[in-house]
């Protein structure tokens, strides 16, 4: 899938295996706010979503793509990975 983020950096998204998706899950932690459901922030942030993308991403993840990235790019990118790869998530299964 090909996504463009706000400033319109093309990217395209790569079918992840079962294990990669759970890797990048459960590598992802969250601060709540005291209502308990709310999230506040993303835990390491800059790493976390630097492992998403060099995971998720077909094509170019090195260090030089990466650095053409502005934190805008970056948090696109990451945010429509979180739900290019969760689809179906929510789904109980029969």
């Amino acid at each position: 899938m090909e996504f463009k983020t706000k400033s319109g950096k093309k990217v395209v998204f790569k079918d992840v295996s079962i294990d990669e998706k759970d890797m990048l899950l459960d590598s992802t932690e969250y601060t709540y706010k005291e209502d308990g459901k709310t999230i506040d922030s993303l835990v390491m942030a800059n790493s976390t979503i630097t492992k998403w993308i060099r995971t998720g991403l077909d094509g170019d993840t090195s260090d030089e793509f990466l650095k053409t990235l502005s934190m805008g790019d970056r948090t696109d990118i990451f945010l429509a990975l979180q739900e290019y790869i969760l689809v179906g998530e929510e789904k109980a299964s029969k």
